[in-house]
This record gives C-alpha cells, structure tokens and sequence, in this order.
C-alpha cells in the first residue's frame, strides 16, 4: 500500500503522493497525471488581484481543493467572478453551496442561461497590476482535473499574446454579463430540488473503484448513527492503523449536510431561535447537528434510546475535537459539561427540570433527535423548561397524517427538507426494487377497526396462518437475500414467523422488547449474527424503526398493514443505507383489503394523497425515484380503487377524526390539539370549504356534536361572537395578537388597556423570535428590537386598535389614551370556559399564521 498523507495545502483533502509535491514546474503546459494543474493555480492565486473562471462545471472535490485559496483571495480584497453551467445537471448542488457559505455575497457566481445549448469553455484567467494570465483547456473544477487526471492546459500572457486575450476576455466578459443569471439562494434552492444525479456521476464512482482497488487507499467516513472508518472494501479497520500510515481522520460536511447547513445559518440570520430539518436516514443528521452546534459553548442532545446518544457523543467528540462530555440517563447525571447526551425517559421527569440541575439557560443549543417523537409529554416539558439561544429538530419522518404536528413546535420553521425520493435521485441512497403481493390470505373487513386503527388481538390473529407463512416464504425464496429484515404486527407475530422461517431451513430471529419467547434474540446478538451471516432474517416489532442501521439490508418484507406513513418510511430506509456493491434494495409487501392501503403508491412516489388521484389509479413509472421499480399486482389496483370510493364525506371525516383525537387525548381537544392531531388530508381539504371548516366556528361545531358542558351554554350570544370574531378575524399580520393577550391578562379579563399595558404585551409578544421574525423583515419596522415604548405604542395604535376600533365596533372601542371592551363583557371575567376559549382562539391564530407563513415559503 502506498504512503498516503493529509496535506494542509489542499484543505484537507486525502489522497496526494508524496513523490509528486514539488513538481510544480515553470513549462506553460500542464499535462496532469504527475504534473498537477493546481499547482500552478494555487500560484496565480496568491498573485492576483483580480480573478475570472469559466468552467462547464463544478464539482465537491474541486471546490473544497481551491475553498481556501478563494477565501485568502477574498480576504486581500480580490474581485472573484466565476461562470459555470447547468446543462445536463452535472454541476453539483453542494458545490454552490459550499461556495455561497463560505464566501457569502464576496464574489459574483452565475450559471450561464442559454437554454439547451452545450458549455464547454474551461478557462482561469487571473489578473495583477502589472499583467493578466490565462489558462486555457480541459480542467474544470474537480479533484481529478485539476490534480492527477490527465488534462491539458495551457497558460499565456495578455502581454505577449494581446490579440488571443483580448478575444477569450473579450467572449467572458459577454457571456458573463449578457447570457448569465445570478446564482442567488431562490436559484440556489430551485436547481438543488430539480436536480438529479447524472450518470456520468456512476461512471466517475466506477473509475474511483477501479482507482482504489489498484491503489489501496484509506477511505474515511463519517456516517449518521455510525462512524465507521473503512478501507475501499468497507471493511472496518483500526482507528490505530491510520495514525501508523499517517493518516489523519477527517470529520468535514458533505453532501446535504452542505445544503441543510447553509439554509440554518440563514434561518438564524432572519432571526429565528427554532429550525427543523427533515432528511432521510443516511443524510447524516447527527453529524449536521455537530456541525452546526460548532460555535456553541454548551450543548444538549436528546434522543429516546441509549445506542442513540452513545453513538452521538462520538460523533460530535470527532466534529469539537473535545472529550468535555456528559451523559443523563438512568443513574448517571452529568450535569456540568459542554456537551450533554441526555435520554428523554431521564431529562424529562419533574425531579430533573429544576434549578438544582439545569439552570433554564444552561445550554445555548438544543438538538432533538428523531424529532416526530418531540410531541410526546417528556420531550414537551424539556422544550418548555429550557431557553436555549438555538434548538434543532431532526427527523426523517414528520407526517401529520400521522396525527402529530411536529412542525408546530418549531414554529413551522423547516428550513431544509431531502426526503427519500429525494435522497435516491441525489445518489445518497440506493434505489428499491418494490415488489406489492397480493394477500389473499387474510380478510381485514374481519377484523375490528375502530377509533382508526385495528383491534390488535384480532389482527394478530389475522397474521398468523400457515397458508400466509407459505406465501411469504415463497416470495422470498424469489430474492437471492442474505440479509433481511421483516417488520410484523406483534411480539406473537414476529415469533410465529421466525419459527416458520427456521423451520423451513431459513435461519431467523424474533427481536422485540419484553419478555422473550423461544425464537427471540437479544437486539444487538441479532443484528452481530444477521452481519456475520450466522441468520438470515430478523423479524422484529417496531426495533429497528430508529437508531442502528445495518448497511448490508438487502431486504425488507411488510408482514402487517401500512397505516402509518412515518413508520413506513422509516422501516424502508433501513435498507436503503449505500454498501459496498449494493445496487438496489429488494422491497416485499403483502397487501390485502385493509384501510388505508391505497396510500402506498403515493409513500413511494413523494406525492401528496389524494382520494381524486387514488381513483385514477397509480402513478406513473416516471414518477418514482430514479433506478426504482415498483410493480403492484394488479389485483391490488383495483383495491386501491375500491378504497378510495369509499371514503367518507368530509363532514363525516372530520366528525370521525375529533372523536378519534378526543379517545386519544381522553379529553375533548380544544381548537390547537385538534389544529395539532388532525390528519393533513383531513385538514387540508376542510380549510378550503368554508361551511365545513370547524375552526370557522368551533363552539357551533361542538354545539353541533353535543359537547358543550353547561358553563358554555350559559354563554349569551354577544360572549359567542366575541370568541368567533377571534376565529375569523382577518390577520395579514400578528399585530392582532398582542392587543388581545393585553384584554386576555393572564386569565384575569381587562376590560380597559392603557398605553402601559400594550407596550408590556407588545414587547413581550415579539421578544419571541418566531413573532419577531415578520417585524425584521419589514423596512418600517426592521429595527424594533431597539425601539422605545413611543414606537410600540404608535405602531399598536396606528394598526390594531385602529381597525379593531372601525371593523368590530361591537366588541372595542377607544376611550382617550385607552383601548376599551364593551362592558357587557365583563361578566364573563370568572366564566371558566368563556377564558379558555378566548386564550384557545388567540393560540390557534398564532399557530394558523406559522404554518400559512410556512406554506407560503415553500
């Protein structure tokens, strides 16, 4: 194996021969191989006071090879333009934003815009006081052309070629100030969601392979759950190994870490205090969050499994480079390190979240890990108790359509999204192979359904017939799977199957928590003997939805029916992890008539579900990822259809989903739980029917439902509009809110406001960042963290008192310095119901704007 070393000079990056440093050379021509054309550039750098480059691409490995010499460019007060293309996608995304980041608005980068037209200028052109240079050839900014690729360029000067320079400066100049647009962050983003890795990405992957396995280099990755550092055979080695090769471990971002990066410093930038990122397993999450925590001084990590926050601390160890790190969870209780690795089971009880253990501010940044969870009452008290400067949520899967709103405890701030489908066409996973089988063995109009999911005693039993056992295993003798992973109903379930799969000479496991049965393996034993090839098959229940990752998956198999979008999701990207030679991921599902069933097509493709489009029938093939194929037996087409005929009115749905939430709260929800809990299908087409829109009109809705209590009853008709007209009052923005919180007092019903009390109300409204973040944006009212009490005041009464004075002269009206309620409301200050539905409406309004604002973005 050759002697490989880190030299500083190219920002980190591994690979260059000890042999070949000073082969700079004086020749004008450039040939690559040993004769590195960076070099040459790296000089031009240091001497220009002025710098143009035209290349038909960009790529990672170019970009982080000259990412310093730009920025010591930048630093000497270096004008820097750069031309690049779009053409054929071969540009990659992170190569902007690695560049946008680290050089922000200090150069000019453009693509060139001449649709359907090749571009293939390479040029280099640098520029000092006493002459300008040019590079003229085949190189653009990648690793390879700029290093030991073979490439030829050549370099001239304008004062000995004043004619050839003129005429290349000339055409640069044209093409770069009439036929360019400006890579700005909208263009940025929308070229990074259209794009698609290109082929000519498989083939430079390939020629890499061939590279390595004749050469023998080290290769060091830092993935997500597992930092694994791995020679070119993804075989694990000893981290002792690379100091003896003199190797130094890099821990740097990359691909979408890149993008989501990016998009969190301008989020904090805007001035939000709350982000959610939502990536795919194997983007690296735990890793983005390390990397973006970087500046902070004290940090906390929750997650809700122990694997989870050990295997974090190694990952943000490796980003700090700092052994000051703590753990809270079951009977160890650190609480005075800079970095805290803490289970939620632990950090959220009542006896932790007290000044005796965390001071309110202790951390400056929070991370919730597989954030879906975060609605959950531990998560809530920690997101309630703590105020940290920054908190980030990461998670995969955040489907309403699961009933949680995740995006409402970060304000609906979701600064960056990559998911699966996403994450496929990019090349960060590999694609799936999915194979819907008709289940005719098990008759789900059988079994119970009720409050929306199924009687799980009677679906279990549903499950576990030998004639389904016979149809599962044959299918999967279809596949020649090493390593594989089926998702069952229950701890009896998964038993059943791993006895029926051993008993017909296919070695397998049951892994679940509790007590254990004959079939069932200790969950790490299980995943050290599915790795060593000891078993074949691991049937798990819910085990293997989070957490550790087992590369290798070369399948997995759907034993129970898909009613949650979020767990399907998450159990298919346990096989979608990139390995070794793995091309694609096997994907068996056994479908038969239960509820929900036509949803699939729509997971699989990343559109929205739709009852009009389930009825069409399934989407196109172009519709999924790039290299995937799903094919649907077509007995279940008809199904699909079948189920989308049945569906309920609306009004019946939204009926049916308030008493599901209600039997899960195990009380009636108010406007926000409700807003919170209610299907996304559900709510979306409610809120664009008018009549039908609950939230129009709650108390009427509930009337209507006979669950008013007495109390509410008892309300006359002007306490009723009074709490309709906070409903629907119009809100193009939140200056509403402060003033009605003013009235609200805490519970303690004001009836007259004095400039005292809307200047304390309103300050306290937009010192929350999430409020404060329209006040920012808006020239007028931009600088109002410096405002003093007048400008509040002018601004409250010039816009809400005013129009609430005009439009619903009803309720308000102005009394001198005074904003007043008509005393009529009065009595009902000690109305228990009559507070909570005024507070309710006002909290409802707020998180209505978030999400709007937030839709409105995307």
């Amino acid at each position: 194996m050759e002697k490989y070393y880190n030299l500083e000079d190219f920002n980190g990056n591994i690979g260059f021969k000890e042999t070949i440093q000073n082969s700079k050379g004086t020749y004008n021509s450039i040939t690559g191989d040993k004769n590195y054309f960076y070099y040459r550039l790296k000089d031009s750098f240091k001497k220009a006071n002025k710098i143009d480059v035209i290349v038909s691409f960009l790529m990672d490995s170019g970009v982080k090879l000259i990412l310093n010499d730009l920025k010591e460019a930048i630093d000497r007060g270096v004008s820097i333009r750069i031309l690049t293309g779009s053409y054929l996608n071969i540009t990659s995304p992170t190569a902007l934003y690695m560049l946008k980041r680290e050089l922000k608005d200090k150069f000019d980068l453009r693509f060139y815009n001449v649709p359907y037209r090749s571009f293939h200028p390479k040029s280099y052109m640098f520029h000092n006081e006493d002459d300008s240079e040019i590079y003229i050839g085949s190189s653009n900014i990648s690793r390879g052309a700029l290093t030991d690729s073979i490439e030829w360029n050549y370099r001239f000067l304008r004062s000995q070629n004043p004619n050839d320079f003129k005429e290349f400066y000339s055409t640069f100049e044209d093409l770069f100030n009439n036929h360019s647009v400006i890579i700005n962050d909208e263009v940025m983003k929308q070229y990074s969601e259209s794009w698609k890795r290109p082929r000519i990405y498989k083939d430079i992957d390939k020629a890499k392979e061939e590279e390595t396995k004749t050469k023998g280099n080290i290769y060091i990755n830092n993935k997500d759950e597992k930092n694994s550092i791995a020679n070119d055979n993804n075989e694990e080695i000893n981290p002792k190994d690379i100091e003896k090769d003199n190797l130094i471990q890099l821990f740097e971002p990359r691909g979408a870490q890149i993008e989501a990066l990016y998009a969190l410093e301008n989020s904090r930038e805007e001035g939000f205090d709350k982000a959610l990122i939502v990536a795919a397993t194997g983007i690296g999450k735990t890793y983005l969050g390390a990397f973006d925590s970087i500046k902070a001084s004290k940090i906390l990590f929750v997650a809700h499994r122990e694997e989870i926050i050990k295997q974090a601390a190694v990952s943000f160890k490796n980003v700090r480079k700092s052994d000051d790190i703590g753990f809270f969870y079951n009977n160890t209780k650190d609480n005075n390190k800079s970095m805290i690795f803490a289970l939620v089971q632990t950090l959220g009880k009542d006896d932790y979240l007290n000044e005796a253990y965390f001071k309110k501010d202790y951390f400056d940044y929070i991370i919730i890990d597989e954030f879906h969870h975060a609605v959950s009452s531990n998560y809530r008290k920690i997101l309630d108790y703590f105020t940290p400067k920054f908190m980030l949520g990461l998670t995969a899967t955040p489907e309403r359509l699961d009933n949680k709103d995740v995006f409402s405890l970060c304000d609906y701030n979701t600064v960056y999204e990559i998911r699966v489908n996403d994450a496929i066409n990019k090349g960060y996973l590999v694609p799936f192979r999915y194979y819907g089988i008709y289940d005719e063995t098990v008759n789900y109009e059988d079994v119970e359904f009720k409050n929306g999911k199924y009687n799980d005693k009677e679906l279990e039993d549903a499950l576990m017939l030998n004639r389904r056992g016979e149809l599962i295993l044959n299918h999967y003798k279809k596949y020649n799977s090493n390593k594989s992973l089926g998702f069952c109903t229950s701890k009896k379930h998964a038993e059943y199957m791993a006895k029926y799969f051993t008993e017909k000479g296919i070695s397998a496991v049951a892994v679940y928590s509790g007590e254990n049965g004959e079939y069932c393996a200790n969950r790490n034993d299980a995943l050290n003997k599915l790795t060593k090839g000891e078993i074949k098959v691991i049937f798990s229940v819910d085990m293997f939805n989070e957490g550790l990752d087992i590369p290798s998956i070369d399948m997995v198999m759907f034993l129970r029916p898909t009613q949650s979008p979020t767990v399907f999701l998450q159990q298919l990207g346990r096989g979608l992890r990139k390995y070794k030679e793995k091309k694609y991921l096997n994907v068996l599902d056994f479908i038969g008539n239960y509820k929900k069933a036509d949803l699939l097509p729509f997971l699989l493709s990343g559109k929205q579900y739709s009852r009009v489009e389930s009825k069409r029938g399934i989407p196109n093939e172009e519709e999924y990822p790039e290299d995937c194929r799903v094919d649907f037996d077509f007995r279940l087409v008809d199904i699909f259809k079948k189920l989308a005929s049945k569906e309920m009115n609306i009004k019946d749905k939204i009926k049916e989903e308030f008493l599901r939430i209600k039997d899960e709260l195990g009380h009636r929800p108010s406007r926000v739980e409700l807003f919170t809990y209610m299907d996304d299908d559900i709510y979306s087409n409610m809120r664009n029917k008018s009549k039908v829109n609950v939230f129009n009109d709650y108390m009427s809705f509930l009337r209507n439902l006979g669950e008013l209590i007495e109390e509410e009853n008892s309300m006359n008709s002007l306490a009723y509009e009074f709490i309709n007209m906070l409903e629907t009052t119009s809100m193009s923005k939140t200056y509403k809110m402060p003033i009605l919180l003013a009235f609200y007092n805490e519970g303690n019903l004001k009836i007259r406001i004095d400039n005292d009390d809307i200047y304390k109300s309103f300050k306290e409204f937009y010192s929350k960042p999430s409020n404060g973040i329209d006040m920012l944006k808006h020239k007028s009212t931009a600088d109002f963290k410096n405002w003093d009490k007048e400008k509040y005041i002018k601004l409250a009464k010039d816009n809400p008192v005013k129009f609430l004075s005009k439009t619903h002269s009803k309720f308000f009206y102005i009394d001198g310095e005074d904003f007043c309620l008509v005393e009529e409301l009065l009595q009902f200050k000690n109305n228990k119901s009559f507070m909570e539905h005024f507070r309710d409406a006002i909290e409802y309004r707020t998180m209505q704007y978030y999400k709007n604002r937030f839709e409105q973005k995307k």
